[in-house]
């Protein structure tokens, strides 16, 4: 037998908020690893009660060699933030010809705030993570566009650089 210490698992999943269940996709992923699901999703649910429910919550769970395991809760997706920004449900069925939302500038510095909480983006400066937003609209993927002014819409592209002056 070797002596080598057993490395802890980890296990990524994303988890309605207030809606751990046993059920797939968590139940078979942490009773693969020897876990009790039922006490994960107590923790989870508790932890995550104060969130409106159905909210998609990364969640990354660390699994000791004892069995024993903690979780670190994340913000939402970026994505999701910006649909939900949008006042929408799912994106375009033609991204990058048709919009089927907007969001403001100061839509994107309000999901910058919500990011900036994540322990791994504490140290990013909030310009950093309102670029990374900007980005992810102007890939055109979520067939959401961006108004800089009442009365103008914008192409992401065109206006990226102006936008991350300010």
């Amino acid at each position: 037998m070797s002596s080598l210490p057993k490395k802890k698992n980890l296990l990524k999943l994303i988890i309605p908020s207030g809606g751990a269940t046993p059920q797939p996709p968590v139940g078979p992923a942490l009773g693969a690893r020897g876990v009790k699901s039922m006490d994960f999703c107590k923790q989870f649910n508790e932890r995550t009660g104060h969130l409106i429910p159905g909210i998609p919550i990364p969640t990354a769970i660390s699994i000791q060699p004892d069995r024993s395991f903690t979780f670190e809760i994340k913000t939402p997706p970026t994505s999701w933030l910006l649909f939900r920004a949008a006042n929408v449900d799912k994106g375009s069925s033609a991204p990058g010809k048709t919009w089927i939302g907007t969001v403001s500038l100061k839509h994107i510095y309000e999901i910058a705030k919500i990011k900036h909480t994540d322990g791994n983006l504490q140290r990013i400066p909030l310009e950093s993570i309102c670029k990374s937003a900007l980005k992810a609209l102007a890939c055109n993927v979520l067939g959401i566009g961006f108004i800089h002014s009442e009365h103008k819409k914008y192409r992401i592209k065109l206006c990226l650089s102006f936008i991350c002056k300010l």
